[in-house]
């Protein structure tokens, strides 16, 4: 078995100065400045953690999804016989759980496919991409011939059976469907997708994440980033990159491995990536502390819920602050004071309620150069615990917390002083990327649970707000629903960027355009509300308008 795909190998980001050879199964190349290497499992126990830096562990991912087209407008420009932007010659690029290629939301009216490759990380039996080592790629003629065999699963056998990307998918690109009231932005676009394979169990088992939850690995996303990259390269087409997916491991502040390598590409020419602000907002899984009068010290509350056997936390401090901690169980037992240090892990058995918990309190975190603490629970007592932080300094200190995001904890686990800022997942922390929040369509308010700004280094985040709220869109087996959260948003949005992208690539109005560029030109004519002030942590710049973007680019006076 592949290394990457061996559960007793971990695999490692790291940069690629550090890496001495390529030809073996021992590292995978992600991109031009990282790479993937692969661990012989060492872990013994549970602070084997301390021999890899915190900083090379693939975060975990997490999907960002559970109507008026009129409302962002779409429909204005779909209408409007000088537009006619329907995403004709743009590539959607989506990263996800699959699609399925079956659905007629995907299929042209002569019954071919409007998907040009589906590269399947979790299947096996088949040839990978060009470039890569795992995983079936499916290209349009196979996912031709199986569309009209009688058993389309025997030539491509590669299935949504979670149903979140197919939806993704649609929003964007779905083919018009009257009897269910539904379209895709640009129908005339075509697709490649990447199916994710789940995260490693021994990732899993790091963070304390429920074993049998569904999320996924940083490297694996950044593998179909660089897949959907090559792809548009060789067909020299534009390419719009959506991403509904989030993390809340890392210091949200953009300088994580997938943020970095996002950032790069989306000042290349004819890229545009749209990543959902995440739905982390209202379930108080963020806590923030500035404690400027002395004592110099915070104790802050979390309460832990009769489900959530594992999982973990993170704090994070600015340097050059250096904080000890101390937990207390809801029996008033208490850990010992764990002082910062490189790598050292400390493990505590507290004895009547046999809960245990392991701590790294890491002076250095090198992507950031941030202190982090991370915590992690086994059987904790339910109740409320309560964590005691001293900044060893002794002056005045602040401070961020978070637990996992979507479904790696239950919505009984939650900080009792919850902060619903900064509640922004990875990727959407990113600097060049555009980071969508999302609103209800109808009443024109911001849904509770859309992740906020800013980030922690205080960038504007998130860039543009749109509609989120129980969009429609199809779902596996031929049939329709409706999909809700930031990554319909970002779904919604992507279609947006390929109608700017037909317009300037594919019309040849301005074919060097970049992703930042067609940022700049949604964040500059997005409508905005009179009541507010521009640009807040909330609705970012506005709600995205795409007939504004276009009618002052082409000069096109509102009638």
């Amino acid at each position: 078995m592949l290394k990457i795909l061996d559960d007793d190998y971990y695999d490692l980001i790291v940069n690629n100065v550090t890496v001495s050879s390529y030809g073996s199964d021992d590292v995978t190349l992600l991109n031009s400045l990282h790479s993937l290497k692969h661990v012989l499992k060492y872990e013994k126990d549970t602070c084997g953690l301390e021999q890899s830096p915190y900083e090379t562990l693939p975060a975990l991912f997490t999907l960002t999804s559970s109507l008026s087209m009129e409302k962002s407008g779409i429909e204005a420009v779909q209408n409007n016989p000088d537009f006619l932007l329907f995403g004709q010659g743009v590539i959607i690029g989506i990263i996800d759980t699959g699609i399925d290629y079956q659905h007629s939301a995907f299929i042209k009216n002569d019954r071919t496919t409007r998907i040009l490759s589906i590269w399947d990380q979790t299947i096996q039996e088949g040839l990978p991409p060009s470039g890569f080592t795992f995983g079936t790629e499916y290209n349009r003629i196979l996912i031709n011939n199986a569309l009209i065999s009688r058993d389309p699963a025997s030539i491509v056998p590669s299935m949504d059976t979670n149903g979140h990307g197919t939806a993704i998918a649609s929003i964007i690109a779905g083919n018009p469907d009257s009897d269910h009231s539904f379209s895709g932005i640009v129908p005339q676009s075509e697709l490649v997708v990447v199916k994710l394979k789940e995260a490693k169990h021994n990732l899993k088992n790091i963070f304390f994440a429920p074993p049998d939850s569904l999320c996924f690995q940083e490297s694996d996303i950044m593998l179909g980033v660089r897949y959907l990259i090559t792809t548009a390269q060789k067909l020299n087409r534009p390419l719009v990159i959506c991403i509904a997916l989030g993390s809340s491991h890392g210091g949200h502040d953009g300088y994580g491995s997938l943020s970095t390598y996002l950032d790069s590409i989306s000042r290349f020419p004819g890229v545009g990536i749209s990543v959902s602000a995440g739905n982390e907002g209202g379930n108080n899984r963020h806590y923030y502390n500035n404690t400027i009068y002395e004592p110099f010290y915070n104790n802050f509350a979390l309460n832990i819920g009769i489900s959530d056997r594992r999982f973990s936390m993170e704090i994070w401090p600015y340097a050059p602050q250096r904080f000890s901690i101390e937990i207390t169980t809801p029996t008033r037992e208490t850990t010992q004071i764990v002082y910062p240090s490189l790598k050292e892990c400390q493990g505590f058995i507290l004895g009547s309620s046999q809960s245990y918990i392991w701590v790294n309190n890491i002076s250095f975190e090198s992507s950031t150069g941030d202190p982090v603490i991370l915590i992690r629970f086994e059987n904790p007592l339910p109740g409320i615990w309560n964590l005691l932080v001293r900044n060893d300094e002794k002056e005045p200190f602040s401070f961020h917390s978070w637990l996992p995001s979507g479904n790696l904890i239950s919505d009984e686990t939650f900080f009792l002083k919850g902060d619903p800022n900064t509640t922004i997942t990875t990727p959407g922390n990113t600097m060049s990327v555009l980071t969508v929040t999302a609103y209800n369509q109808y009443n024109d308010t911001i849904l509770v649970e859309s992740g906020r700004g800013y980030t922690r280094s205080g960038l504007i985040k998130p860039d543009i707000a749109a509609p989120g709220y129980q969009l429609p869109c199809a779902i596996p087996k031929d049939q329709y629903g409706t999909l809700t959260g930031t990554g319909a948003a970002a779904a919604h949005t992507a279609g947006v960027i390929a109608m700017i992208l037909e317009w300037a690539y594919g019309k040849g109005n301005f074919t060097a355009v970049t992703g930042v560029q067609i940022n700049r030109m949604i964040i500059r004519e997005a409508q905005r509300n009179s009541l507010y002030i521009y640009p807040n942590n909330i609705w970012g710049y506005g709600q995205v308008n795409i007939y504004n973007i276009l009618n002052k680019l082409s000069g096109i006076k509102r009638t």
